[in-house]
């Protein structure tokens, strides 16, 4: 400090630092400049405005337009041409047994159901009883008037109309029938109520009211015939338990009639006034079980000759003013939609192919043909196929 002069070593040492830090700086600069260029340039080439969205569009307006309106014309003449029509029968039921658990329970053993003891898990089964196999197989042989077939023709005969040019055989086509009845059939229970809504499809508004009622006759015909048979085996049983204790009581009567001559005096002996007590009792316990079964086979046979409707109908099945399916309003505004969605998407990839540059082309020219190679590779190797390819 003194002489006012730095040594020279001190100078070199001093340039290098500076240099060394004056490159850093520049190489930074240059970074940050190159990660701002390249970011615009990405966000140019890779950002999409609404404006380009728009631009889209209005090239392939006519495409977006024409498909929703073909698959539209399309989608007309299917639901006013080919579509079959179906009609919905409504009736409310309910049964007269809800709070019998047993005679429920018995009609669900018929139809091969273990039915539990709960009122609300039985409720919840009984639908699975209206739509049995054995309920579908007893309607087979209703008979019912249709515009198509004539009248006075059985189910099965409706349902399948060319069942002698068929090459099933009849069990084949009556499991087919049985099958396509269940599938007629959807009902629905309220719990807290116990009523149950009965919907019944058919090609005629007609015949789907027919169908419901002789448904419902025959529900009420199986209930009616399992708890008459019920019945029945109640009163043999009934029956041949009188014949058992009116055996076991004559016996007993015997036993007490020939004790009491044997022993004209047995005040002075216990042990003769506990085997008098004995026969009494003996003779007292049959009575009272001949009496009792003699007053529930009165009360079978009046339940035996007494007619009862087990299925209640709350409001009867009517015939439907209109059809239910197809609803061709609705049908042709939901194709309208997807048309309209489905004529977007080839706008843009009809324009993304048109903007492809080569080698996007070429990668989906190969793309097809590797698609089309495996598709023909996966098919049987016979005659047609390969002349086709």
């Amino acid at each position: 400090k003194s002489r006012d002069r730095v040594p020279y070593k001190y100078v070199i040492n001093i340039r290098k630092q500076l240099n060394k830090n004056s490159n850093l700086h520049n190489e930074k600069n240059k970074n940050n400049i190159l990660a701002q260029s390249n970011q615009i340039q990405y966000s140019e080439e890779e950002t999409v405005s609404l404006s380009d969205i728009l631009i889209i569009i209005a090239n392939q307006i006519r495409l977006i337009i024409l498909t929703p309106a073909i698959l539209c014309l399309f989608m007309v003449i299917y639901v006013q041409f080919f579509a079959k029509p179906v009609y919905i029968s409504n009736a409310k039921i309910m049964s007269s047994d809800n709070k019998k658990p047993s005679q429920v329970g018995g009609i669900a053993a018929q139809f091969g159901i273990d039915l539990p003891n709960n009122s609300s898990e039985m409720q919840s089964i009984y639908p699975e009883i209206l739509k049995s196999r054995t309920l579908a197989k007893a309607m087979l042989k209703r008979k019912f008037n249709t515009n198509k077939h004539g009248k006075n023709k059985s189910l099965f005969e409706i349902l399948i109309p060319n069942y002698n040019k068929s090459k099933n055989d009849i069990n084949t086509n009556r499991i087919i029938a049985t099958d396509m009845i269940i599938g007629m059939i959807d009902i629905y229970v309220d719990l807290k109520s116990g009523i149950y809504n009965l919907n019944i499809s058919a090609p005629e508004p007609e015949f789907a009211a027919d169908f419901a009622k002789a448904l419902i006759e025959e529900l009420d015909l199986h209930h009616s015939n399992y708890n008459n048979a019920r019945i029945s085996e109640t009163r043999n049983f009934i029956e041949e338990r009188i014949i058992d204790t009116d055996k076991n009581l004559s016996k007993a009567e015997e036993n007490l009639k020939d004790f009491r001559d044997q022993n004209r005096r047995i005040e002075n002996s216990p042990a003769l006034l506990l085997e008098q007590q004995r026969l009494l009792r003996e003779v007292s316990v049959l009575t009272g079980v001949f009496t009792t079964l003699k007053q529930q086979l009165e009360t079978t046979k009046i339940e035996e000759v007494k007619e009862s409707n087990y299925v209640i109908v709350i409001d009867k099945p009517e015939v439907p003013l209109s059809r239910s399916k197809p609803n061709k309003r609705y049908m042709v505004i939901i194709t309208g939609i997807v048309g309209i969605l489905f004529g977007i998407f080839l706008g843009f990839a009809r324009e993304y192919l048109r903007n492809a540059d080569t080698k996007e082309k070429e990668k989906l020219t190969q793309i097809k043909s590797l698609v089309y190679t495996n598709f023909i590779s996966m098919l049987p190797k016979i005659g047609f196929l390969r002349n086709f390819k």
